[in-house]
């Protein structure tokens, strides 16, 4: 478990502030619209000194209000939605989120800092394929089952849930990617409404961050002074990208999330 973390140690040179709210700013719109913003709040705390590890953890806290702002901005469309799958998928993400986040606090530092870029490389991936995915499942339900019924293509409950809670401990271990991960899970499970899918990954994105920042906060992980500022960016940046992805097209959104797990995981490897 990580050690409680020095005021001394937090603090950084005055120039790197910019740098940091332009990223937690960006890192607000881009959850907004499909996620991914950690692929800008992670560098931005590596790029300015702080370890891997404590910049996962104070990038969970920086854009976990930023979830809020984004929450709000489709309330219409978590309002339309069942009151029981809220609450079990809150539930979910809640009991992923920190056992995501325990297990990041007993992984060696040398260990989280080699696989960053296969995470960030195979959260862009797998949100690259899910549309493909997708329609090889909804042809098969089609020919198992008839049109009508491949219309729907919706997962099997026990099939989503289980899927929820994996890319809920991903999330609480690594923050990186979980909007790509949580987009492309609803896109395999047969969500067909984007601005549905964005509702759901922002709700249950908030949920399992606050449970994992909590546990970070609790460890001593989170450098403070850049998280507390951070967030407040996050903040404004997830209520003005939630504006922007109802007037965005679908290619759009899913071609800046994949361009920008591209160019991160790159950035990474060459380190």
């Amino acid at each position: 478990m990580a050690a409680p973390l020095p005021l001394r140690s937090m603090l950084i040179d005055p120039s790197a502030w910019p740098l940091l709210l332009a990223a937690a700013f960006g890192a607000g719109v881009l959850n907004a619209i499909a996620g991914g913003g950690s692929f800008l709040t992670f560098p931005a705390l590596v790029f300015t000194g702080v370890p891997p590890i404590a910049a996962n953890a104070t990038s969970a806290v920086a854009v976990s209000p930023g979830y809020l702002g984004s929450t709000l901005g489709f309330r219409a469309e978590l309002a339309a939605l069942p009151r029981r799958l809220l609450v079990v998928e809150g539930l979910i993400c809640a009991v992923g989120g920190v056992a995501g986040a325990l297990l990041l606090l007993v992984t060696p530092a040398k260990v989280f800092s080699a696989i960053v870029p296969w995470l960030l490389l195979f959260a862009t991936a797998v949100f690259a394929l899910g549309p493909r995915l997708l329609a090889v499942l909804r042809l098969r339900a089609g020919r198992a089952t008839g049109a009508g019924d491949a219309a729907s293509g919706g997962a099997h409950p026990l099939l989503r849930n289980g899927g929820l809670l994996l890319v809920a401990v991903y999330g609480g271990y690594f923050n990186g990617g979980l909007g790509i991960l949580l987009m492309a899970l609803y896109a395999l499970a047969g969500e067909a409404h984007i601005h549905t899918a964005n509702a759901l990954k922002n709700l249950n994105s908030l949920v399992l961050s606050l449970l994992s920042v909590a546990a970070f906060a609790w460890a001593g992980a989170v450098h403070w002074p850049q998280a507390l500022v951070m967030a407040a960016a996050a903040t404004g940046g997830g209520f003005v990208g939630a504006r922007i992805a109802r007037r965005l097209p679908a290619a759009a959104v899913r071609a800046i999330v994949i361009g920008t797990g591209l160019v991160m995981a790159a950035v990474f490897f060459s380190r």
